[in-house]
C-alpha cells in the first residue's frame, strides 16, 4: 500500500484537482463537499491519452475555443475541469479571510462561500466569442444565454487577459475571490476592506518584512519613510485612501536608495520593483495560511481536531498522503535554491575552462542580473557585456539550458529525498527497483514542472516585454543578491588576493 500511496499522492495532487470540485453543501458541517466530476475526468483522460503534455494549457486552449474545429461540448467539458481546479483557491481565499480576522468577528468562512463557491460542477458552460457572455450548453450541443453567471467561469474569463503579470491560475483565482464585489460588500459590514497595492505596501507586517530579501527590505523602508510621512499629512486633512505614489515621491525614494547603495535607474524601474515586492507580500499571505489540523483542548489538556474540519473524513491513507505532499513541497523549495547555487557555480567554472569563452566567465553573473532583475533581452544585454553578437550572449548565458540543468538537479535531489523518506517509512527498499525509480521520477518531474519550471520556461519564451515573476526567477534573484552581499562583506585584501 505504501508504494501506491506515494505514487498516487504525487500524481493526483497535480491532476485530480481538474476533476474534483469543491462546492457548497448544507449537509456538511464544514459547509462544503469535495465531489468528483466524471465528465471532466473522462475528458481529461481522453486528451492526455492523445498528447500527455500540459493539462492546464490544453484545457485553457479547448475552453477558449482557440481551435474552431473543437465542438462546444468538448469546450464545456474542458471548462468543467478548469472550474474544478479554481474551486480550491476560491475555498482557500474564504478560509484565509476568516483566518485574518481571528476570533474577533461575527462570521465564518462558511458565510462567505455563498458569494463565490457557487458552481454546481454539472452545468455545461462556455464563453461566447466576445469573452464576456456565459452560454449554457444542453445535451444536444445547443447553446443559449444563461441568467446566472458562475463566479468560477468569471475567473476563467479574465485569466487570459492577465498575460503581462504571468500570475498562475491558482493565484489569479485567489486574488479574484478576495476582490469579488459581493464578497467585499458583505465583509465591509464587519470592517474588512481589501487592501490596494499601496495600502498593502504601507502596512507591511514584521513577518512579511522578514521574508523579503535585503534589497526588497531597503525598498520597503524608503517607501515607508517617504510615503508614510506624506500619508500622515494627508490623513490630517481627512484623506484616507492610499493613492499611487507621485513622481516626486518616487524620485525622493530613488535618492534615498542610492544612499543605501541600491541603484535603480528610473522611476519606471522603481515602480516595477515596488509592485514586485507587493506580489511577494500577496504571495506570502496566500501561502502562509496553512493551519494545524489539531488544536489544544482546554477541557482535557490534550489536543483535538479543529471543529471546522470534517473529522470523520480523515483516515490513515488521507493523512499519509498529506504528509508526503507536505514533504514534497518542503523539499522542492529547499532543493531549488541549492540546485541554483550548484549549477551557476559549475557554469562559471566551465566558462573559465572554455577556450573561446573564458574571457566572459566574469560576465556570467552580471548577465544573469540584467536578464532576471532588469528583464532585458539577450540582444539588449550583448553590448552591456562587451560581446559582439546576440549569439555570443546566448552561448555564454543560455538561460534555457541553465533552467534545464537546474530543473534536472532539482528533480534528482527531490527524488533522493523522497527515496530516503520512502525507505524510512518502509514504503520501498534501497536500492529501489528500476521500474519504481522510473515511475517516481516521472511523477516528481510533473510535480516540479507544475509548481515551478513550466512558468519559468514560459517567461523565457516570451521575449520582449517579459515579466520575471516566477518562483524560479525570484530564487535566481535571491541567489544573485546573496552572492553580491557576500562579496561586499569580504575584506578588500581578500578580494584582491582571490581576484
Amino acid at each position: 500500500m505504501g508504494l501506491v500511496i506515494l505514487e498516487y499522492a504525487l500524481a493526483m495532487d497535480v491532476l485530480s484537482r481538474y476533476w474534483k470540485i469543491y462546492r457548497i453543501s448544507t449537509s456538511q458541517r464544514v459547509g462544503y463537499e469535495h465531489c468528483s466530476v466524471p465528465a471532466a475526468q473522462e475528458f481529461i483522460q481522453q486528451i492526455r491519452n492523445l498528447a500527455p503534455t500540459n493539462t492546464q494549457a490544453d484545457l485553457l486552449s479547448y475552453f477558449s475555443g482557440e481551435n474552431s474545429a473543437v465542438d462546444v461540448t468538448s469546450r464545456a467539458n474542458a471548462g468543467l475541469g478548469l472550474r474544478s481546479y479554481v474551486s480550491q483557491p476560491i475555498l482557500r481565499a474564504c478560509q484565509k479571510i476568516d483566518n485574518l480576522f481571528g476570533g474577533d468577528k461575527s462570521f465564518t468562512y462558511q458565510d462567505l462561500l455563498r458569494f463565490v463557491l457557487d458552481d454546481d460542477g454539472e452545468t455545461l458552460i462556455i464563453v461566447d466569442g466576445d469573452g464576456k457572455t456565459q452560454l449554457k450548453v444542453d445535451k444536444n450541443g445547443e447553446t443559449r444565454t444563461t441568467d446566472y453567471k458562475f463566479f468560477s467561469v468569471r475567473i476563467l474569463q479574465t485569466f487570459n487577459a492577465d498575460l503581462k503579470s504571468k500570475m498562475s491560475l491558482d493565484n489569479w483565482a485567489f486574488l479574484k475571490t478576495t476582490q469579488n464585489p459581493e464578497l467585499k460588500n458583505y465583509l465591509a459590514e464587519f470592517g474588512f476592506q481589501h487592501f490596494s497595492d499601496w495600502a498593502l505596501l504601507n502596512r507591511v507586517r514584521v513577518k512579511q518584512f522578514e521574508s523579503l530579501s535585503k534589497r526588497d527590505r531597503h525598498l520597503v523602508e524608503v517607501f515607508h519613510a517617504v510615503y508614510r510621512r506624506d500619508r500622515l499629512q494627508k490623513n490630517s486633512k481627512g484623506v484616507r485612501k492610499c493613492p499611487e505614489p507621485s513622481s516626486a515621491q518616487l524620485q525622493e525614494m530613488l535618492n534615498d536608495l542610492r544612499k543605501r547603495d541600491v541603484i535603480i535607474n528610473s522611476i519606471t524601474e522603481l515602480m516595477n520593483e515596488l509592485k514586485q515586492v507587493v506580489r511577494q507580500l500577496r504571495n506570502y499571505d496566500i501561502w502562509s495560511c496553512r493551519e494545524p489540523l489539531e488544536v489544544n483542548d482546554p477541557n482535557t489538556g490534550g489536543y483535538t481536531y479543529r471543529t471546522d474540519l470534517p473529522t470523520n473524513n480523515f483516515n490513515e491513507v488521507d493523512i499519509e498522503e498529506q504528509e508526503i505532499l507536505d514533504f514534497l513541497h518542503e523539499q522542492l523549495s529547499l532543493t531549488l535554491s541549492n540546485a541554483i547555487k550548484q549549477e551557476i557555480g559549475d557554469r562559471i567554472k566551465n566558462l573559465k575552462k572554455s577556450k573561446h569563452y573564458s574571457i566572459f566567465a566574469e560576465q556570467f553573473l552580471p548577465g544573469l542580473q540584467l536578464y532576471y532583475c532588469q528583464s532585458l533581452s539577450l540582444k539588449d544585454i550583448t553590448p552591456q557585456l562587451g560581446m559582439k553578437s546576440w549569439d555570443q550572449a546566448r552561448r555564454v548565458l543560455n538561460p534555457g539550458e541553465l533552467l534545464s540543468q537546474i530543473r534536472a538537479r532539482t528533480v534528482q535531489q527531490v527524488l533522493d529525498s523522497v527515496l530516503s523518506k520512502a525507505e524510512e517509512k518502509g514504503l520501498t527498499k534501497i536500492p529501489a527497483e528500476p521500474e519504481y525509480l522510473k515511475n517516481i521520477a516521472q511523477e516528481i518531474e510533473a510535480f516540479a514542472d507544475d509548481k515551478i519550471f513550466r512558468e519559468a520556461a514560459e517567461e523565457i519564451r516570451v521575449g520582449k516585454g517579459r515579466s520575471m515573476n516566477s518562483l524560479y526567477a525570484q530564487e535566481i534573484r535571491k541567489y544573485l543578491e546573496q552572492r553580491a552581499q557576500n562579496l561586499r562583506s569580504y575584506p578588500q585584501t581578500l578580494l584582491l588576493k582571490w581576484g
